[in-house]
């Protein structure tokens, strides 16, 4: 099994569908990768179109444990008084991405645009993220601190 470092680049979204009646939506998305997760700025009143380019980083191991190699996105509108709203979500399947890093000791999609889709599997909008793998020596991860945690060498 390898174990490398996969870089999220979370630029921007286009067209997402309002949630809010009277003032523009404050959009902010939650990365999900295998149990890991990260959260991005809120970009208050920026509405349909916001403009974040923020850097997550997840631990990945290939080929690991389940076949689960999804990235989730979900894009969520902040709320003061009342629960913050779902507005959509993209997937994206990082198998092959991790595959080749692999192989070649690093990978990168670069940044694209990925449909996004409500609730009832609508389109509501795209987001552009891009996403590079970067294959690690297991000895590099003793003490190193990964998105908020550390690896214990036991």
């Amino acid at each position: 099994m390898a174990i490398g470092l996969m870089e999220v680049l979370l630029v921007k979204a286009k067209g997402l569908h309002e949630s809010d009646i009277f003032a523009r939506m404050d959009p902010y998305v939650v990365i999900q990768y295998k149990g890991q997760e990260r959260k991005s700025s809120v970009r208050h009143e920026e509405g349909s179109n916001p403009v974040w380019n923020e850097k997550f980083v997840f631990r990945a191991e290939y080929p690991g444990s389940g076949h689960q190699f999804k990235l989730v996105l979900k894009i969520m509108d902040k709320d003061v008084f009342t629960a913050d709203d779902f507005v959509g979500q993209a997937i994206i399947y990082v198998e092959d991405l991790l595959a080749i890093g692999v192989e070649n000791g690093s990978a990168e999609l670069h940044p694209r645009k990925y449909n996004v889709v409500s609730a009832d599997q609508s389109y509501c909008g795209e987001i552009e993220v891009g996403i590079t793998f970067t294959l690690k020596v297991e000895e590099d991860f003793v003490g190193e601190e990964i998105g908020g945690w550390k690896e214990s060498q036991y």
